[in-house]
């Protein structure tokens, strides 16, 4: 069989689903179902009026208890610093109003703003994307990102590895395997692969380690760690993805888990039962 041949024959095979569907020239949007169905547009932009409230922190973070959200807040707790956090309800779609959006083009939590910037801006410094914020506030307090040229190469080349790996274990295998309104087998094999493939990456790297970046523990541990959380405790996919199984990364989960200002982010701009909703000091997790 030729090359053509194979080619002719693998395109023969491909089973459209639903069946008869056939790709057209040109896509057009349609009413997609599922949960979060009300968050999808092919159009970027506000969709209405709003503000946000204000504390009285120079660091106001606008977001929510999910992993890119708990990224920030453990940091912050880490960190030490005074910040307000305000709950952004995303299956409200608060993060289209025109408030969010100027902080955030893209509509994504988290969103950040520093009042405390001194260089003759009268409007605060906007910070977005989770990674983005991370850098910026471990910078900003010269903590939790090292200063070896070498050691901090690492923190970033792990830190960039979970922000492309997130959208196969959410966008990808969280949706499929927990949201969507249909359960595709291809699509729920295709994403379990690849998720179990990311997670064995890390299982591999964290060999005799006790964190991400060897000895010393970085942003690079607080961005991964919520997304492998997720996995467990929001996607309940424990058993499913056998993520016991992946010992190196248990020792270190285990090790995260028991740091009092990982379990404090965890709440912050939660709706669990241990949930603070708005946090603006920390007696409000007494």
């Amino acid at each position: 069989m030729t090359d053509q041949d194979a080619k002719e024959k693998e395109e023969e095979e491909v089973v459209s689903y639903p069946a008869g569907y056939e790709i057209p020239k040109e896509w057009t949007a349609k009413t997609l179902g599922g949960k979060i169905r009300g968050m999808n547009r092919p159009t970027a932009g506000k969709r209405f009026e709003s503000e946000l409230p204000r504390g009285k922190h120079d660091i106001q973070l606008y977001s929510l208890g999910t992993p890119n959200g708990q990224k920030v807040t453990i940091l912050l707790e880490e960190l030490g610093v005074n910040y307000d956090a305000y709950y952004i309800d995303i299956m409200n779609l608060q993060q289209f109003g025109s408030a969010f959006v100027d902080i955030n083009p893209n509509s994504k939590i988290p969103a950040l703003l520093d009042y405390s910037v001194a260089d003759g801006n009268e409007q605060p410094l906007r910070v977005f994307e989770s990674a983005s914020i991370l850098l910026y506030l471990a910078e900003r307090e010269h903590k939790f990102i090292p200063t070896d040229l070498r050691k901090k190469t690492e923190c970033m080349n792990w830190l960039m590895w979970q922000m492309g790996s997130a959208p196969y274990i959410g966008g990808g295998f969280g949706h499929f395997y927990k949201y969507a309104p249909l359960k595709i087998e291809y699509a729920i094999d295709r994403f379990s692969m690849e998720t179990k493939r990311i997670i064995d990456v890390l299982d591999q790297h964290l060999e005799n380690k006790d964190y991400v970046c060897d000895d010393e523990y970085t942003i690079a541990d607080m961005a991964i760690y919520p997304w492998l959380l997720c996995a467990e405790e929001i996607y309940d996919a424990t058993e499913f993805l056998q993520l016991q199984g992946y010992t190196n990364v248990q020792r270190w989960m285990k090790t995260l888990k028991a740091r009092e200002a990982v379990q404090r982010g965890l709440c912050v701009n939660h709706w669990g039962p241990n949930a603070v909703r708005e946090r603006h000091s920390k007696d409000d997790f007494d």
